[in-house]
């Protein structure tokens, strides 16, 4: 009785709690009914949602393979004919990788993340139901063109020239490139959302050193994603811009280079295979341990492993391009690298063997234990044939072949699918109220196991036989029938697996509470009892499997006993903790549901889909709708202090509002600078690239070149724009006593932003440079455009803080519109103080 009440003392918060408590978490976080719920920001309702439509794209996807590969099934067959084949395998590769891999690892991001960390919400719930529901409209049309012939035909890497206007006229490629990336922009969005969650949102006690690892590989998983996908969205911008307006970036005749898109494409391509595979890694490294019944060995190994394997996959991408003819020292260092990478994926694989061989008693075969064996059979299978092909020789002989088809899938679906198919059987008990089928789970695994190995094997020796890489039918004579016909037997057992899986999905899972709580006897905090309010109270953590170390956890926690056991500003909130050491900082006030967001994604979906059909004006009207539906949703954010401090319990009282360095908002907008930084890193390469390959169409003498004034006085606009926002946070006023200055303030440094552009770029035209002429002029009016996106966003953003100025929603103590504002301004200033040297001093050196 002592010890019982000396324990209870030492928890944040004492027995019995006010009644009620409960029930009013219940109703501030009650997801809407009927159709409304498509309003839903709660991070359950989202992520099921997200991950259900990531499985559908994957049967979808599924089922245009089961077409490709009954077509190739026996020679010379006519099932489909060669254009419709084309755009198959076209939409097949395009969605598996944009539309199923990264969506289903974000989805599972938002889904288990916030339980993992025993947070509410993630901090940003609108954002991730605005990617969401982008992604559904986005993904869901583009799938649909291959129904109505519209559905690009270039393979889903899009090389140039196939891809330029000439060769694939009509707006089939037109789609893949505004909605791909579209898409993209979607994940970016999810990946910033991830990023400050995990660092921002753990509950007290959970040092970084007790991060679950699945928490560690989303980290490195998003910040991939941060840095990778803005040079594919570069590219993409490029290969429209050509299209569409005839800048030759991949024209050779006019100084561009097709190899530019490659550099380009791999340079996100390849660590996307390695974005796809690390969440999933982090998947596994959380179901080994239950299933041993010990911590993982090697924890922090594993996490250096992650980290290290996020670095290297940066430096692999021109192994994707051995045959296009780059020198030889590129080709033996890019060798070297693509094997390195096999040791941080060792480390991993070695970790996760040595666990199940020091299991308790012995390693539990349950489904998502066999999916677990069979991922680290069918991956490493992948990773060996990996190493074939990284050296040079061996690459040149199987380039483009089906035995790169084998490797690739060896790899992605040993490393994805597998893991998440155990993921579906492992988690299904935290969302549902029956556990799936452990018979049906078995019959899924053997089905879809021998089915991979029956289809996939044998493409390794069709490759070394020579049939290449999509092809549409084949000859008799060429001797590939017999492995064909092997690989579609096995491609028909892939399918009755995933069917096998939907089944069990449909008999036996049903959203819910009320099911078995932790029956895997797991250690991790995604276990503890929850409802819609994610944990009735945050927990104190003191180790990295707390369930196991803390046995009476789950009974404190739902009892109230721990932090934030309430609802103290009426409204949803979660808790803030430091990055490193997860103490306990500020509460946040999260936003409810609404609308606006939803609105705001379907009006962005409809701008990216009528400009792929060149329908200018309406796409115009949605792009403006969008951006009001955006400021709505955003205004009513930045709520300020006025219900805090509150008591969150062991004495703790925290603000509900802070900002600059300590804000969530803070956090979110510097993780956007990276991605805006790394999108024009790829332009300055695409720039110096371009020069190295066409130096002929660069200014010979400086009398092309604009006079130096007018890039100087852009210069001094720019500088000015952001001291104006420098100065305009000074002068904030106290809370009630507006003034004019701010929003004065605020004005100038926008125009002056606004007006360095315009001479910027302005000097060129006068100087008589057109952009169509060749890849210099598409390349500096392309920095006038990078630039004068931002410019264009400064400026809403500007009204926007002029707007709650007038409003009384901005002053010196609700201040984090305008700082996230002026961070923006000096980034851009920034970025365009580059452009300005590169693009007016560059030429000017070589001359």
């Amino acid at each position: 009785m002592t010890n019982t009440t000396e324990k209870q003392a030492a928890l944040p918060n004492s027995l019995p709690r006010p009644p009620g408590e409960k029930e009013e978490l219940l109703r501030i976080w009650e997801t809407p009914s009927g159709w409304r719920w498509i309003t839903a920001v709660n991070n359950t309702v989202v992520g099921l949602l997200y991950l259900g439509a990531a499985f559908a794209f994957f049967v979808l996807a599924g089922l245009l393979a089961l077409v490709m590969r009954t077509q190739l099934a026996i020679p010379e067959n006519d099932l489909v004919s060669q254009d419709l084949y084309n755009q198959i395998f076209t939409v097949h590769g395009t969605t598996m990788m944009f539309l199923f891999a990264v969506p289903a690892m974000e989805a599972l991001g938002v889904l288990l993340l916030p339980q993992m960390l025993a947070a509410r919400d993630l901090p940003f719930p609108r954002l991730s139901a605005f990617a969401v529901w982008a992604y559904i409209i986005g993904g869901g049309v583009f799938f649909s063109t291959v129904f109505y012939g519209l559905a690009p035909k270039g393979g889903w890497f899009m090389y140039p020239p196939l891809t330029l206007t000439e060769y694939s006229p009509g707006d089939n490629a037109d789609f893949w490139l505004l909605g791909i990336g579209f898409i993209e922009i979607s994940a970016i969005a999810g990946a910033i959302e991830i990023i400050v969650g995990i660092l921002r949102t753990r509950p007290p006690g959970m040092s970084l050193d007790k991060l679950p690892i699945f928490g560690w590989s989303m980290l490195v998983f998003a910040g991939m994603i941060v840095v990778a996908f803005p040079a594919v969205i570069l590219a993409t911008m490029y290969l429209e811009i050509e299209r569409s307006f005839g800048w030759p970036f991949f024209t050779a005749a006019q100084g561009g280079d097709p190899l530019l898109w490659q550099h380009l494409f791999w340079f996100f391509g390849h660590p996307e295979v390695y974005i796809i595979f690390l969440p999933a890694a982090g998947l596994v490294s959380m179901i080994v341990p239950t299933m041993a019944r010990r911590p993982l060995i090697g924890y922090r190994l594993i996490v250096v492993a992650l980290i290290a394997t996020g670095f290297f996959s940066f430096g692999l991408w021109v192994h994707h391009m051995f045959a296009t003819g780059i020198p030889s020292l590129s080709m033996a260092f890019f060798s070297a690298a693509s094997m390195t990478v096999a040791v941080p994926s060792g480390i991993q694989i070695f970790s996760w063997i040595a666990t199940i061989a020091a299991a308790k008693d012995r390693f539990r075969l349950t489904t998502p234990g066999l999916f677990v064996l069979g991922m680290l059979f069918i991956f490493t299978i992948g990773g060996l044939t990996g190493i074939m092909v990284a050296m040079v020789p061996f690459d040149w002989q199987a380039h483009d072949t089906y035995f790169i088809v084998a490797h690739l899938h060896y790899v992605l679906v040993g490393g994805m699918v597998f893991p998440l198919f155990a993921t579906f059987y492992y988690w299904a008990p935290m969302l549902s109220t029956r556990m799936l089928s452990e018979r049906l789970g078995k019959w899924c695994f053997w089905l879809i196991f021998i089915g991979f190995n029956v289809a996939f094997m044998p493409m390794h020796i069709s490759g070394l036989l020579g049939m290449p890489r999509r092809i549409w039918t084949y000859s008799e004579a060429s001797g590939w029938g017999p492995y064909n016909l092997i690989s579609t037997l096995g491609a028909y057992l892939i399918g009755a697996g995933v069917l096998v899986f939907i089944v069990d999905l449909i008999r036996n899972f049903r959203v819910g509470q009320g099911g078995q709580l932790n029956p895997w006897q797991a250690g991790t905090l995604e276990w503890l009892s929850a409802d819609l309010y994610s944990t009735r109270s945050i927990p104190q953590v003191s180790s990295r499997e707390p369930l196991w170390t803390q046995p009476d956890l789950s009974e404190e926690v739902d009892s109230g006993q721990h932090y934030l056991p309430n609802a103290p500003t009426g409204a949803r909130e979660t808790l803030v903790t430091s990055v490193i050491e997860a103490k306990p900082q500020y509460v946040i006030q999260m936003p409810g549901n609404g609308w606006a967001h939803v609105l705001a994604a379907v009006f962005t979906a409809a701008c990216f889909l009528l400009l792929t059909i060149k329908v200018v004006a309406p796409a115009l009207v949605c792009g403006v709708l969008a951006i009001l539906c955006g400021l709505a949703w955003v205004w009513e954010l930045d709520k300020g202090p006025g219900k805090g401090p509150v008591d969150i319990g062991a004495g703790i009282e925290l603000p509900v509002y802070v900002s600059g360095p300590i804000g969530h908002g803070w956090w979110a907008m510097v993780i956007l600078m990276v991605v805006a930084g790394s999108l024009y890193l790829s332009y300055l390469f695409s720039y110096l690239y371009l020069w190295t390959v066409a130096p002929k169409v660069w200014p010979s003498d400086a009398g092309g070149l604009p006079d130096l004034k007018w890039p100087a006085l852009s210069a001094l606009l720019f500088t000015a724009g952001a001291a104006f926002f420098a100065v305009a946070r000074r002068t904030l006023p106290a809370p009630g006593h507006p003034h004019l200055g701010t929003p004065l303030l605020v004005l100038l440094g926008a125009l002056s932003s606004i007006l360095a552009v315009y001479l910027a770029v302005g000097c060129h035209w006068q100087a008589g440079l057109r952009p169509t002429v060749s890849s210099y002029g598409a390349m500096v009016y392309t920095d006038g455009i990078l630039t004068g996106q931002l410019v264009f966003t400064v400026l809403i953003m500007s009204l926007f803080v002029i707007a709650r100025h007038f409003t009384g929603k901005l002053d010196r103590v609700r201040c984090a519109t305008l700082e996230n504002t002026a961070l923006l301004v000096y980034y851009t200033a920034a970025q365009a103080l580059v452009g300005l040297v590169v693009i007016h001093g560059f030429p000017r050196m070589i001359l």
